[in-house]
């Protein structure tokens, strides 16, 4: 799998400001997160264009085609090009005869925008609100206390992006422990996870013995695509939706959020089977 980037972008641009605070005004620099079209094609149709910050696109892609189904593994891609240009990006890739056979036979053309992953989609039937249930793990995690607060007051050193523009979020991959090993951002909290999945794809990690941490609500496309990778723990700092929930306990995903340093939310525990109860985590 080759990639070539013709363009180097940081993740964030300069700009002149004045910022006015109580009875003045300062002229000053801020830094603000890039956001840029990016089309991915596949064997030379291009099937999505989403709205992403332009770094890490070559995990990105890879991501986006194992959590979106167009792909079943990693070895189903069998080249992967990223074209950077000044406003936009596109990444080229060929895959299976097989994978793309299917995409094409789902007809689904999705047109991405900032905090929306399923924008576009042709109908209803398509969002695949019914997913099977995942392989039970050979070690099922125990949510902690201690674990969280440990992956929670770690997190903010990891953003690089964040602390220069305060705009983006963050996908962290943790340890059983809740030690964070790999962190990934993105203008979009759906990109951000799809760039650190299809990071852990390309490095071949065994995603069963880990969780994710987000630094954003848990949405429903945010869970399947969890789900449809078997980690079987996603833990975020803001709140769930209910289609979330609901989508986590038919797949059997531990849900966590609202995590802080003193505590967190557990929605799923009646679902998952041993699962623990406060007492004893």
């Amino acid at each position: 799998m080759e990639s070539t980037q013709l363009l180097e972008h940081t993740g964030f641009e300069a700009r002149g400001i004045v910022r006015h605070k109580r009875s003045t005004a300062q002229r000053a620099t801020d830094n603000v997160a890039e956001e840029l079209p990016v089309a991915l094609v596949y064997n030379g149709i291009s099937h999505a264009v989403m709205m992403c910050t332009p770094l890490d696109l070559e995990a990105f892609a890879v991501g986006f085609s194992l959590t979106e189904g167009i792909v079943a593994r990693n070895a189903e891609i069998h080249d992967l090009e990223v074209r950077m240009h000044a406003h936009a990006a596109e990444v080229q890739m060929e895959i299976s005869e097989h994978a793309f056979a299917t995409m094409r036979a789902r007809r689904r053309a999705l047109a991405g925008r900032t905090g929306c992953g399923v924008c576009g989609i042709e109908s209803i039937a398509l969002l695949d609100l019914e997913p099977a249930r995942m392989p039970e793990p050979a070690a099922r995690i125990a949510p902690s206390r201690a674990m969280i607060e440990r992956a929670v007051a770690a997190l903010p050193s990891h953003q690089r992006l964040m602390q220069a523009t305060g705009g983006v979020h963050a996908a962290a991959w943790c340890d059983a422990g809740g030690e964070i090993l790999h962190v990934f951002e993105d203008v979009g909290r759906h990109n951000g996870l799809d760039k650190l999945i299809g990071h852990l794809a390309m490095q071949r990690v065994d995603m069963a013995d880990g969780f994710v941490l987000l630094s954003s609500r848990a949405s429903y496309e945010l869970v399947r695509k969890v789900a449809r990778m078997n980690i079987q723990m996603l833990a975020t700092i803001s709140a769930p939706t209910a289609l979330a929930i609901r989508i986590a306990e038919q797949a059997g995903v531990r849900l966590l959020s609202f995590c802080r340093q003193d505590g967190y939310v557990d929605y799923t525990s009646a679902s998952i089977e041993g699962a623990c109860g406060d007492a004893a985590c």
